[in-house]
């Protein structure tokens, strides 16, 4: 316990932990790939996560529950592009894609997030960010070419990675919105709110997969890796990152999102020997270069990231 309250009081030794959670999300996504569906994966996952979040929400959600009716469209918006289409998609991705590949082009997410703000038209976006961005997206287009352009005529979404940039659009319209959270609603009620949304809005296309004849590994493993992802990938990475968020600021605090992709990148070639391949380096040089361009622009890094739901 004294250790615990220790690292509590050092947020820069904890700011390491969350990227790490979320690397080994990734790499047993895609060690499950072809034995564990996506979608039951993404179900198993929330549960989880839900069932030991509401044992410490149950009695504020009945005392916010008019607060909760209020904001229920931005609540089922939230769980429908941040737990359902994030989640659902990125296991779908990991079926095809190395977990290196997928790990490099979320590293996108800080950018998106600002692009999305300003498609959405709830901030302007200045010339720096943009440049960023387009810097980013050449980098994102090697990897998903693997650093071969010629091959991008013949890329359809079969492949994992065009699937990959779809989920992460999906999650930066949910950062977006979740600017809109009404600062009477506590943050944790909020949460477990968005996971119920996400879980009814993942419901029939789960169904839909059991349907088609896919079934639940029940060995084990798998169920270890359903409870690692939903204790450490959800909840201990959001409570931590946002320790993080409040001690360190948002800027420091979304930087290191980017060491996701190095710690996907090391376990994924120690415990799945997947080789790291110059396309990833040039591709994630590319995409870092963007951030730190689009953050010398005065924009930071979006203080809500893949800890707030999910990662």
């Amino acid at each position: 316990m004294v250790i615990l309250q220790r690292l509590w009081a050092r947020p820069l030794l904890l700011l390491p932990l969350p990227p790490l959670f979320w690397a080994g999300n990734l790499v047993l996504g895609r060690a499950l790939a072809g034995s564990f569906p996506p979608v039951s994966l993404a179900v198993g996952r929330w549960v989880v996560a839900l069932a030991c979040l509401l044992p410490f929400v149950i009695g504020a959600i009945g005392a916010q529950r008019e607060a909760l009716f209020r904001a229920r469209g931005l609540v089922f918006a939230c769980g429908a592009f941040g737990i359902a289409g994030y989640n659902a998609l990125g296991y779908l991705a990991l079926q095809s894609a190395p977990a290196a590949s997928v790990a490099f082009l979320n590293s996108t997410l800080p950018l998106m997030v600002p692009l999305a703000a300003f498609l959405l038209g709830v901030e302007r976006v200045s010339t720096r960010v943009l440049a960023g961005i387009a810097i980013s997206f050449i980098g994102v287009t090697w990897i998903v070419a693997r650093g071969e352009p010629s091959t991008l005529s013949d890329l359809s979404l079969a492949g994992g990675e065009p699937l990959v940039l779809i989920a992460v659009a999906n999650y930066a319209v949910y950062s977006v919105l979740l600017r809109r959270r009404p600062a009477d609603l506590d943050p944790l009620v909020f949460l477990a709110a968005t996971m119920a949304a996400g879980l009814l809005v993942l419901l029939p296309f789960w169904f839909w997969e059991l349907a088609r004849g896919a079934t639940i590994p029940t060995g084990p493993g798998p169920i270890a890796a359903v409870l690692y992802i939903g204790v450490f990938a959800s909840l201990l990475a959001f409570i931590i990152w946002n320790r993080c968020v409040a001690t360190l600021g948002a800027s420091v605090t979304g930087a290191s999102f980017h060491l996701v992709a190095l710690f996907t990148a090391a376990l994924a070639f120690l415990l799945l020997g997947e080789p790291v391949r110059p396309f990833h380096l040039v591709g994630a040089a590319l995409i870092l270069g963007g951030f730190g361009l689009a953050a010398a622009g005065g924009h930071p890094a979006p203080s809500r990231l893949p800890g707030e739901s999910r990662s």
